[in-house]
C-alpha cells in the first residue's frame, strides 16, 4: 500500500509532520508540484492524476491545507481508484486570510467523495476552523475528528511526527 503525502501552499518543511512521516516509512511519496507558491488546481490535479494513476487503487493520501481542496478537485475529475484520504486542516477559499495566488480552488466541489476519508480540524485554525470543517465533512461524507486547539495543524503546531495524526492514517489502512 502506498501513501501519497500532498503539502499545501509554499510545499511542507522538514520540520512537519508530513516530511517526518515520509522519513520514517519508504512507502510514503511526496506528491511534487510545478509551483508550490503559485498554486494552480488544474495542475495540481494533473500531478496527484499521474501520481495515483502510477501508484495504484491501494493508495491513501495525505492532504494538508490547500491538499485539501485539491483532492476534492480531483476527486470530482478522475476515473481512478484510490482506498481513502486523510485531509488535515482544510482551508476555506472564502476566508480573507485565503491566499490570492491560489488559483482555481473555487468553487468548492459539492460531491461527496467515492472513497473513505477523515477530516481533521483544529478549533482555532485561522485559515479554515471547525465550523467549515464540520461542513466539508458533511458535504464529502468524511468522518471529522476534533483535535481542539492545533492551530493550522503545521510545524508551528508543535506537533512534531503528530503520532496522533499516523493512528489516524493507519486506522484508514485497515478499513
Amino acid at each position: 500500500m502506498k501513501v501519497l503525502t500532498l503539502p499545501g501552499i509554499g510545499n511542507s518543511g522538514p520540520e512537519h509532520w508530513q516530511s517526518r512521516w515520509e522519513q520514517l516509512n519508504n512507502n510514503y511519496i511526496r506528491v511534487n508540484q510545478l509551483s508550490w507558491d503559485n498554486p494552480n488546481c488544474s495542475e495540481w490535479v494533473e500531478s496527484l492524476e499521474e501520481s495515483v494513476r502510477s501508484a495504484g487503487p491501494s493508495t491513501i493520501l495525505v492532504a494538508h491545507s490547500l491538499a485539501c481542496l485539491l483532492v476534492a478537485h480531483w476527486a470530482v475529475k478522475t476515473n481512478l481508484q484510490i482506498k481513502a484520504a486523510l485531509l488535515v486542516a482544510v482551508p476555506n477559499p472564502k476566508n480573507p486570510i485565503f491566499p490570492t495566488q491560489a488559483a482555481g480552488f473555487e468553487p468548492l466541489p459539492i460531491q461527496r467523495l467515492p472513497f473513505k476519508s477523515i477530516i481533521v480540524a483544529s478549533t482555532n485554525d485561522p485559515y479554515g476552523g471547525i465550523s467549515y470543517a464540520e461542513e466539508c465533512a458533511s458535504i464529502w461524507g468524511s468522518d471529522l475528528v476534533n483535535i481542539g486547539e492545533a492551530g493550522h495543524i503545521n510545524s508551528s503546531s508543535g506537533l512534531g511526527a503528530w503520532p496522533e495524526g499516523h493512528k489516524l492514517l493507519q486506522k484508514l489502512q485497515t478499513a
